[in-house]
């Protein structure tokens, strides 16, 4: 990763450069450090060496260790976007996002690491945004663990913003508007998850933007993160997403809940620029509104 010293750092040292300007944090520089991989215009310096405005300061990040069940399976993937620090994959249906449990082999993971083996990339995986394995769409990853905690910091003030379509059953009678519901664990379950006063705090809106005879598409922004909430929030209301079985959901057209994350918005780690990225609506959902 390079920087270059702007003339209002001249003279720092290069550890207090890293730990205040470029915000890594002091167990990244210990590793950095000890690798050697910290050159100042081509040469290899110590963090005590100072920078001068103009400079060229060259971070080597070292390699990482991949897990067990992170072996490479060579399927193909969809690439919505890439640079140096973050890549944003459109995530299938029916395709876990990380090795768990239950998917131990073939996840959307698994093919990021045969993707990274063919393009040279020495790094692990770095999921920042989760989805659901039946839920489809955009999903956001750090190339490393160094941007990986830039955006976990970006994430915790709210600053990643994910939007999302849904087919949900009927038709709403407020086409505009909010739910704002607490959602808990569903007593007995340790997966399902239900609108209860004790629950946290959760906010969804949404707007209906097509309807059928039999559904309608509605856009949606989460101001909170809660586990199945938009799933949940809908099945509160009267109108479970088609295909959710979990929450009441017709399965009629679709063998999944009808959920997809449409499109990020969030400021790039590096350079701060708004990255703004869209997945278009997958042909399952799409048949169930034309």
């Amino acid at each position: 990763m390079k920087f270059k010293i702007d003339p209002k750092h001249d003279g720092m040292l290069v550890r207090d450069y890293l730990y205040h300007v470029r915000a890594f944090s002091r167990r990244m520089v210990k590793v950095i450090k000890y690798d050697q991989g910290i050159l100042i215009n081509g040469s290899p310096v110590t963090v005590r060496a100072k920078v001068k405005a103009g400079d060229e300061l060259l971070v080597h990040f070292p390699a990482e260790e991949r897990g067990r069940h992170l072996a490479s399976i060579d399927k193909p993937i969809s690439v919505l976007y890439e640079d140096d620090e973050v890549i944003i994959l459109n995530k299938p249906p029916f395709l876990a996002t990380i090795p768990s449990v239950h998917h131990l082999d073939d996840t959307l993971g698994n093919r990021l690491m045969a993707y990274y083996d063919h393009h040279g990339i020495p790094f692990t995986l770095h999921v920042v945004t989760r989805l659901d394995a039946d839920t489809s769409g955009v999903v956001l990853v750090a190339k490393n663990r160094f941007v990986h905690s830039l955006l976990a910091r970006v994430q915790e003030k709210g600053e990643i913003n994910q939007n999302y379509q849904a087919v949900v059953e009927g038709h709403l009678e407020t086409k505009k508007g909010t739910i704002n519901a607490p959602i808990d664990r569903a007593p007995g379950s340790i997966i399902e998850r239900c609108v209860d006063p004790k629950g946290k705090t959760a906010v969804t809106h949404y707007e209906v933007v097509k309807e059928t005879n039999e559904t309608s598409l509605v856009h949606i922004r989460l101001e909170t993160g809660r586990t199945h909430q938009i799933r949940v929030h809908f099945n509160y209301i009267g109108h479970s997403l088609r295909g959710d079985s979990l929450y009441d959901g017709i399965k009629k057209g679709i063998s999944r809940q009808a959920l997809h994350c449409s499109s990020i918005r969030f400021p790039h780690p590096i350079s701060g620029h708004e990255i703004y990225v869209e997945a278009p609506l997958p042909e399952d959902m799409e048949s169930l509104i034309t």
